[in-house]
């Protein structure tokens, strides 16, 4: 009897195991699709003359005008530039900033390190554009309005980017720090010949999240910058796309896929070894 009862149980237990399976793929097809639908809104208009912008007729011809008048009306080449150079400019501080500052904290001993390891969980829980205004009085001294230096300070030592590499090279095995050391390599070389070979999965992720969120960070760069020259996509865009320049949807979704594609085209390329990045560094 008692075994008949557990088979029951094991069979609803499996059941609705399957049931909430089901479920939860559904959700899942659901909000990707709802996701995805500007995206197929945007290709669709950019690729199809203005009439058939929001008649949906599958014998609609194709055309590539809008992003010519897309790309004539706007520097977007400008723009992708600057925006690819501010990037890369606070990546590669960041890598810098936050590989010394982790390891600082994970294996280098010194007073006051619980502190200092407080004031960045700190760090981590103040939005940046609290800052706003006190950021953009201090680039005002220093001279650094609407530059690439300007657009990429704040967020060149990233809390997050420190706590990420503190972690990951606390769990890097002592016994491999000192075998270096009893090889002769002093801190900074122990630092690139140990650590840093161990954490190339979370620098993978760390970087793609940086990217993408620096591609596509919209309020501080409108903050400041005035003028082409250090102006990036998301700005280029809003000044692109405001109702006073007309609102000419076809040219707009076309100016929006040629902001978007280098990470779409990325996504694309790369997706694989961005998902294995992403499981091997658990960040979620």
């Amino acid at each position: 009897m008692i075994s008949l009862l557990k088979n029951d149980a094991a069979a609803v237990h499996q059941s609705l195991h399957e049931q909430i399976s089901w479920a939860e793929k559904l959700a899942a097809w659901v909000l990707g699709l709802l996701w995805i639908l500007p995206l197929l809104f945007a290709f669709w208009a950019a690729f199809h003359p203005a009439e058939y912008t929001t008649s949906f007729d599958f014998f609609a011809p194709l055309t590539l005008e809008h992003f010519v008048s897309a790309w004539e009306q706007a520097p977007f080449a400008a723009y992708m530039f600057n925006t690819l150079g501010i990037t890369t400019l606070i990546l590669a501080c960041q890598l810098v900033l936050c590989t010394l500052a982790g390891y600082a904290l994970a294996r280098v001993p010194f007073r006051g390190q619980g502190i200092v390891m407080a004031l960045v969980m700190m760090q981590l829980m103040v939005m940046p554009e609290v800052l706003i205004v006190e950021n953009y009085r201090t680039l005002a001294e220093l001279n650094l309005i609407d530059t690439w230096t300007g657009v990429g300070l704040p967020y060149m030592a990233s809390a997050f980017g420190i706590f990420l590499m503190r972690q990951t090279f606390a769990m890097v095995p002592q016994a491999l720090d000192d075998a270096a050391r009893v090889e002769g390599c002093n801190r900074l070389q122990v630092l690139w010949r140990v650590y840093v070979p161990q954490a190339k999965p979370v620098y993978l992720a760390y970087g793609l999240v940086s990217i993408s969120y620096h591609w596509n960070n919209f309020l501080w760069p409108l903050v400041v910058t005035n003028t082409e020259a250090s102006r990036p996509l998301t700005v280029g865009m809003a000044i692109f796309g405001a109702p006073e320049s007309g609102v000419d949807w076809p040219v707009i979704c076309a100016g929006t896929l040629i902001a978007v594609s280098p990470l779409l085209a990325a996504f694309l390329i790369f997706q694989k070894q961005f998902v294995q990045s992403f499981m091997r560094a658990g960040i979620k």
